[in-house]
Formats: structure tokens, sequence, C-alpha cells
């Protein structure tokens, strides 16, 4: 097996990049400037010395604590993400100011995830010493992102917190002849007044 070969096994072992893909883009890096290759070399093998986990909410950022939580402006409400790339894709809605905890993971027994292996004890250490009004679930709308979210709900019970789920049905734009059964039922049930 070549350098070639090798190259494109590890880039298919990336999310969503089949061996196609990666056969394309290792070709590119080839036909590119040699530069490049080499910058993005030199950045993916400082990524773990230059980007570590936030002691408060668990995101990935390079300092600690994060930028977010660093930030004493923001709301006392956390939103409650399953992944840390989750947080970003909430930031840029600029729709939320509060702050954010990284589970890092959803509740799935079949494959060995326990409630014991997220992120559930800092979470409520937050609750209880920050001062927190709102615990915002943003978790996908799944069978283990339902169990994760009546888990947290059930630990919350005992503190003075709201516990909230964000919104779930048909998307903007969304056509209901290609809408499944769960999504029309949480469509009808989340429904809101005009």
């Amino acid at each position: 097996m070549n350098a070639l070969d090798r190259l494109v096994i590890l880039f298919s072992k990336l999310p969503g990049i089949g061996k196609k893909s990666a056969r394309r883009m290792v070709y590119y890096l080839l036909d590119g400037d040699p530069q490049y290759a080499q910058l993005m070399a030199e950045q993916i093998g400082d990524l773990h010395r230059a980007i570590t986990r936030c002691g408060i909410c668990g995101s990935f950022t390079e300092e600690n604590p994060c930028p977010i939580c660093a930030d004493t402006s923001r709301d006392a409400i956390i939103c409650v993400v399953e992944r840390a790339q989750d947080v970003p894709i909430i930031e840029e809605s600029r729709e939320f100011r509060g702050r954010f905890h990284v589970l890092g993971g959803l509740i799935a027994p079949l494959e060995g995830i326990n409630p014991g292996d997220l992120r559930v004890g800092p979470l409520l250490n937050r609750v209880r010493q920050e001062g927190i009004r709102e615990v915002i679930l943003a978790l996908n709308p799944t069978v283990e992102g339902d169990t994760t979210a009546l888990y947290v709900q059930q630990v919350l019970k005992g503190y003075e917190v709201a516990v909230t789920r964000l919104a779930s049905g048909l998307p903007v734009g969304g056509d209901l002849e290609y809408a499944d059964r769960l999504t029309l039922s949480r469509s009808f049930r989340g429904r809101t007044a005009l």
C-alpha cells in the first residue's frame, strides 16, 4: 500500500466522507500547492495541543474557560447540547444569549452509554452555583435524545429551575407531503396560537 492509498483510508474514516470523496480530496492536495498541504498537516498536528475542552461547559476552546463562559453579561440560562459542535450552530443563530453545557453524548444503552457517562453532575453543580433560572434541552428529537431529555428533566425536579425543550416539528419551507408521522405528531402537539 502506497502513501496515496494510506491517506485515502485516513480521509475516508472522517464522518460523511466515503472512499470516492476521500480520493478526490487526496488528489486535490496532490494537484494543489504543496505549501497548502504542509500548512494543513501542521494545523492537524497542532489540533490536540491547541484545542481543549472548557472546564465549565465542556465545549472546545483555546482558552479555559471558553469565551462564552468567561462572558459575565450572558443570561442565567443554560442550553444543554449533546456535542461541542452544537454550540457554534446555536451561537450563529444569534437567538440565544445564555450559557451552554455539553453533555458529551446521549443515553443509548444498546451502545453502552448510560446516564453516568454523561456530564449531568457538572450540570447540576452549575444550576446550583450559577443561579440558573432555566435549562433549555436542545437535544435531537430521536429516541436517545428524548430519553436523555426525560432523564435530565427528572434529575432537575428538585431544583428551582424551569426546564424547557426546543420546539420540534415541520421545518420552515417544509412540505406536509414529505413529513413523517412523528414529525407531524410533534407539530400538532407543539402548535401555537396565531
